[in-house]
């Protein structure tokens, strides 16, 4: 229905435009009256439109097929939306200018000022179920997150329980919708619009960044150890059943046997220690050299991108500050593009999944475009936002931190690691 309202607006503004002679474009002004840092300053301010397609990968236990359809319900979702939004702002900006639009209702006053004011009812209907569908698709991802951190130990239990009869996570709704509702009642739209746009922005950053990581320096294999706690976490009999032996058969009690176990295997044929070691170096070689080269991109983002805002700089340090990002920025991604990604990138998390494309291209340019946007925010948003990664911040020292599933496991790196991997969740 959303769809359809959106649809109205583009056929009926066409068809005022092209009797009007798009008067919006006549502007004196021109097409970028307020530059491309104006637009960018724009796009940062409503990029929280384009927030909710997250939705998909969150429901990802309840799809049947999420390697095939996760990918493309997301793909198509973000499509057709950002078409639908795109031929909207073409076509309110062209028929009014946007000097003369009512920034409370710019839509239904555009077509009030063109005599149809019946089409004000179908646009104000349209927002009221603009609302509801924002509503629901806010609420459907954030206990299913809260659900997955209390799983992991970073959350009480109280955000894990899932209904018996209707299988969803209704104690998780309940507290997210009543944040929400809280937070909605006490704040204005702007503010909360600052918020949202920073939380994304920033969280869709964390995103990408984590993508060079584990494609080029991915952590090391978890092996679990035997814990009291894991009763409580809902572990099956046949992990603990599982969890103490290694792939010979043989039981392992404690942490120690494990690392004599890594540290003797290489010794069982001394006519293979000197490849393995000469392999091994080489190994920590690349690895150190991709980490100082996603380090030197993040550096140079950060500062070309807080350079090319400070427009209040003087010509010379701007020009400077931007020299200075492109060196971080350059070099850092055509080491990327030159060395060799790590070879668990094929085996890490499950197999059957779907990898990101383009990588280093893409992902970096997700960071350039993302903290850009992010600098163009107001310090308002940014205090806001602060305020609640302290919150968070606390919660994890606090609780999640000595709750965490990870506490009760070692590290073991990969090349050295030859411990069977388990549908049971003996690695993960």
């Amino acid at each position: 229905m959303n769809a359809c309202v959106m649809l109205f607006v583009i056929i009926a503004g066409c068809y005022i435009g092209f009797q009007i002679g798009w008067e919006g474009y006549k502007v004196t002004d021109g097409y970028f009256p307020y530059g491309v840092n104006g637009v960018l300053a724009g796009s940062a301010t409503v990029f929280f439109a384009y927030i909710g397609f997250d939705t998909v990968a969150s429901t990802a236990e309840e799809v049947k097929n999420p390697q095939r359809d996760l990918p493309l319900g997301i793909g198509a979702a973000l499509s057709i939306c950002c078409f639908l939004y795109m031929m909207v702002a073409v076509v309110i900006v062209g028929i009014v200018p946007y000097f003369a639009m009512d920034p409370d209702t710019p839509i239904s006053s555009a077509f009030a000022k063109h005599g149809m004011q019946w089409a004000m009812y179908v646009v104000t209907s349209g927002a009221v179920l603009a609302l509801c569908s924002t509503l629901m698709g806010s609420l459907l991802p954030q206990p299913r997150i809260l659900m997955t951190m209390a799983r992991d130990g970073l959350l009480p239990s109280f955000f894990s329980d899932v209904n018996k009869h209707t299988q969803v996570p209704v104690k998780g709704t309940i507290a997210a919708g009543i944040c929400a509702a809280a937070l909605a009642f006490f704040m204005d739209v702007s503010q909360l619009a600052g918020m949202v746009s920073v939380g994304t922005l920033l969280s869709f950053t964390m995103v990408a960044v984590s993508i060079l990581i584990l494609r080029y320096v991915p952590p090391e294999e978890v092996v679990p150890l035997p814990s009291p706690r894991r009763e409580s976490m809902g572990l099956s009999q046949e992990y603990d059943e599982e969890k103490g032996r290694d792939p010979l058969g043989d039981e392992i009690c404690d942490t120690s046997q494990i690392k004599d176990l890594i540290m003797t295997e290489p010794m069982k044929d001394p006519l293979l220690e000197k490849k393995q070691h000469k392999g091994t170096m080489d190994e920590m070689k690349r690895r150190k050299i991709a980490a100082f080269s996603i380090g030197s991109v993040c550096l140079g983002v950060l500062v070309l991108t807080a350079s090319a805002s400070a427009t209040w700089l003087p010509f010379l340090p701007l020009c400077i500050g931007c020299i200075v990002g492109g060196v971080l920025l350059i070099p850092g991604l055509v080491v990327l593009c030159c060395i060799d990604q790590d070879d668990g990138r094929h085996s890490f998390g499950h197999s059957g999944g779907f990898m990101c494309p383009f990588v280093p291209f893409l992902p970096v340019v997700c960071i350039l475009i993302n903290t850009y946007l992010l600098i163009n925010l107001g310090g308002d948003a940014w205090l806001r936002v602060g305020i609640w990664l302290l919150i968070g911040v606390f919660i994890y020292i606090f609780y999640g931190r000595t709750r965490s599933s990870l506490v009760d496991v070692v590290y073991v790196p990969v090349a050295k690691a030859d411990v069977r991997r388990s549908s049971s969740g003996f690695m993960s």
